[in-house]
């Protein structure tokens, strides 16, 4: 035992008492002995003797009541690092359950893994990020071409979809998950529908979009990143408002149907889009045919 968590013995407690007994009654004899005379002057001092002695007891009486609230609070922050550490101790069994789901390989348990990982995030908001990393590193792995597969990977999209729409006026969202980064960087996703959603930051570099991919009146509020992205289907940015830096879709393919409307305001130096197919660019943006009968996007006026 340390100097620091040392306890007082029963012995040691009951001398510093009797000592106290004494001291206490050594002084009332002397205070007899001095005043007890019953003049004016004897009188004056008790009473003076006595106010100070109540001033005195009023004072410790001050110092155990602190001394109390003291030993009370330190016991409430025992208790809530208690309830903190048990609380911590559950998140991360959750956690580690949830993720030991998603790695099944049984389509049923990696979808249980997913909404496991979701209720999580849900009532924890300082595990958000942390899960929607997780989600994100998921839609990363290699797709293994099953429909069960396909069904998961769509349900993880979907869980992102409905928690990042802030929604608005008489309906706002309350499952809404705000300030969160997205990354599917080099991913392969199927049929993103990321509408009507506000989005601190995304990531696609080389990312392949399958069947379709839509971000409609989706807001990227810092960073917006498609460099190099692969759109095999219809692509629709259409009031798509792209925060931080402009020049987000170099090198990207659209080989099929791609809509921005009027409204948006994207970097499009670099665009590839196959020929055959309905496009709509914002304004200030203009089609080039290359030599390997691909049309390239230059800014208007901007010729080869």
């Amino acid at each position: 035992m340390t100097e620091r968590n040392r306890v007082l013995s029963t012995r040691t407690i009951a001398w510093w008492g009797t000592g106290i007994v004494l001291l206490a009654a050594v002084a009332a004899a002397l205070l007899l002995w001095l005043l007890g005379g019953g003049t004016p002057a004897d009188s004056s001092r008790l009473d003076a003797l006595r106010t100070a002695s109540s001033i005195v007891v009023g004072t410790g009486g001050a110092a155990a009541l602190l001394l109390a609230a003291r030993r009370q609070r330190s016991a409430e922050l025992d208790l809530e690092q208690k309830d903190h550490d048990a609380t911590q101790r559950r998140i991360t069994d959750m956690y580690g359950k949830a993720a030991d789901q998603l790695g099944s390989d049984k389509a049923p348990v990696r979808l249980a893994g997913l909404y496991a990982l979701e209720r999580l995030a849900q009532s924890h908001a300082d595990q958000r990020q942390t899960i929607v990393n997780v989600l994100c590193a998921y839609l990363r792995m290699p797709l293994d071409g099953t429909d069960e597969e396909a069904q998961v990977r769509k349900a993880a999209q979907r869980i992102l979809m409905l928690h990042l729409r802030p929604g608005g006026g008489e309906e706002p969202n309350g499952s809404y998950w705000p300030d969160i980064d997205l990354d599917f960087s080099g991913a392969k996703i199927i049929a993103l529908t990321l509408t009507h959603c506000r989005i601190r930051s995304i990531v696609c570099y080389q990312t392949e979009f399958q069947e379709f991919a839509t971000f409609r009146g989706t807001e990227f509020r810092t960073k917006a990143d498609f460099h190099e992205a692969v759109f095999l289907e219809r692509a629709d940015f259409r009031g798509t408002v792209f925060g931080g830096e402009r020049d987000v879709f170099r090198g990207a393919k659209f080989e099929k149907h791609v809509e921005f409307g009027v409204h948006s305001e994207a970097g499009l130096a670099g665009v590839l889009a196959k020929p055959g197919y309905k496009r709509s660019w914002p304004p200030g943006w203009t089609e080039e045919r290359g030599d390997d009968g691909w049309l390239r996007l230059v800014p208007s006026g901007v010729s080869k």
